[in-house]
């Protein structure tokens, strides 16, 4: 089963907690805290691979979960970090976040084998007591909490890679070219719509030279907006480097040569400005015909006429006639660099995401609504996740927390009232004065 768009819903591990704990030896009295951090929870990562064919396991499994973080333990015996889930993709995987309202922004764009994208990180581990030893606070009991790890809703999109896309109309011969050409062995009949999934095949031009091309099914009239299927195919050849244009040489018209030929071209521009740009190189197909062989004089006169000066192939994908010249004349203008290039240069096999860095700016957003007040700031809310509020000591370093970044002074500024409430996260809060 070819699946080329599936929704998933993935969440990285949560961290481990950190540890209240003391030492306990003999000869000394007054140990000191020696509760270990918890350990970091394991990110979600897509990695392309290139024997990956189509998006099929994720369609089957849309929710990921990365593996959380251990607890951390006595002796300050930090917890084990969690295992990061790796999901393997195609090569081409175009990475997007949902962001509600039908919109999405794009995290990555998989276009080599082995590159790597974190989708997700991993939470935090917890702080256990030893780090909250100072000189004042010789005994700490309270220790933070594992950060939750990042959920979020993507939308996976696979564009198929090659150097030359064909196209053309059903029965143009597409099937029959590429299984003649390469080694791909796409279902081949007649009627229209065999093809019902992009095929690929690697072209052998010689011992040193070979491309990819790509078959791609479904482009009739109206295909852009889906007709045949075309909708969901026309994405592939946004990558594709130059576009073999197949033509059925018994269906052409001699009251309109190029009727078929305007169609398709239609539907590429319909679709994509960029993609109605890209290189052409045309070939008429089934020229074991006679009925072919004086067509092709009538549609070559025609494109002359329009003064498209380019050579036009005659070929026969069943005989293999004239094959030979038209994919040493592709692998020549794929090496000649006439071709636009349809990717884009990796430098690193790991795509950058943002590092999490713990800092207070901006530290929160302050909106009220109604008679509570809404505080959202990602350090303040990955502070209160992280805090045991079923302990008074990590309560009391909570409120020195919020007066340090100044939330209280905010809050006065805003206007709120003794006794009035505070949201943060989850967790609902009564203001007072202290």
């Amino acid at each position: 089963m070819f699946i080329d768009r599936v929704k998933i819903e993935v969440k990285a591990g949560k961290g481990g907690n950190g540890v209240i704990s003391f030492r306990r030896e003999k000869y000394i009295p007054k140990g000191g805290p020696n509760g270990g951090d918890g350990g970091r929870g394991g990110n979600v990562v897509i990695q392309a691979d290139q024997k990956i064919g189509s998006l099929e396991e994720l369609f089957y499994h849309p929710h990921q979960k990365a593996e959380n973080g251990e607890n951390g333990q006595g002796g300050n015996k930090k917890g084990k970090d969690g295992v990061d889930l790796i999901l393997k993709v195609p090569l081409g995987t175009v990475i997007e976040e949902e962001e509600g309202e039908g919109k999405s922004k794009v995290l990555g764009d998989l276009v080599e084998d082995g590159q790597q994208l974190i989708v997700a990180r991993g939470g935090r581990g917890g702080w256990g007591n030893a780090r909250f030893k100072n000189s004042i606070r010789q005994t700490p009991r309270f220790a933070q909490k594992g950060e939750p790890g990042e959920e979020k809703r993507l939308v996976l999109t696979l564009k198929i890679i090659a150097d030359v896309g064909l196209i053309g109309f059903p029965n143009a011969g597409k099937s029959t070219l590429l299984s003649y050409i390469s080694s791909a062995k796409p279902r081949i009949a007649d009627y229209p719509f065999t093809t019902l999934i992009p095929h690929l095949g690697v072209v052998q031009v010689d011992d040193l030279r070979s491309f990819v091309a790509a078959e791609i099914p479904g482009l009739i009239e109206g295909a852009h907006q889906g007709a045949g299927l075309g909708d969901k195919f026309l994405k592939h050849m946004e990558r594709t480097r130059l576009i073999l244009h197949l033509v059925d040489g018994t269906g052409i018209k001699v009251e309109d040569p190029l009727y078929s030929f305007r169609i398709i071209n239609q539907e590429l521009k319909e679709f994509s400005e960029e993609l109605a740009e890209k290189e052409q190189v045309i070939a008429v197909n089934k020229s074991d015909l006679t009925e072919t062989r004086k067509n092709y004089k009538i549609f070559k006169q025609s494109l002359a006429k329009e003064g498209y000066s380019q050579p036009i192939f005659l070929i026969s994908a069943l005989t293999g006639e004239g094959i030979k010249d038209l994919i040493f004349y592709l692998m020549d203008y794929l090496e000649k660099g006439k071709a636009k290039e349809g990717l884009v240069k990796v430098k690193d096999k790991l795509i950058p995401s943002p590092e999490v860095v713990y800092r207070f700016s901006p530290p929160f957003v302050i909106i009220k609504k109604g008679k509570v007040y809404e505080v959202f700031g990602k350090e303040i809310e990955r502070i209160v996740a992280m805090t045991d509020f079923n302990n008074q000591e990590a309560v009391n370093h909570f409120q020195k927390i919020i007066k340090k970044i100044g939330l209280e002074k905010a809050l006065i500024k805003k206007g709120i009232k003794e006794g009035e409430e505070v949201k943060i996260r989850e967790k609902i809060f009564t203001f007072f004065y202290k």
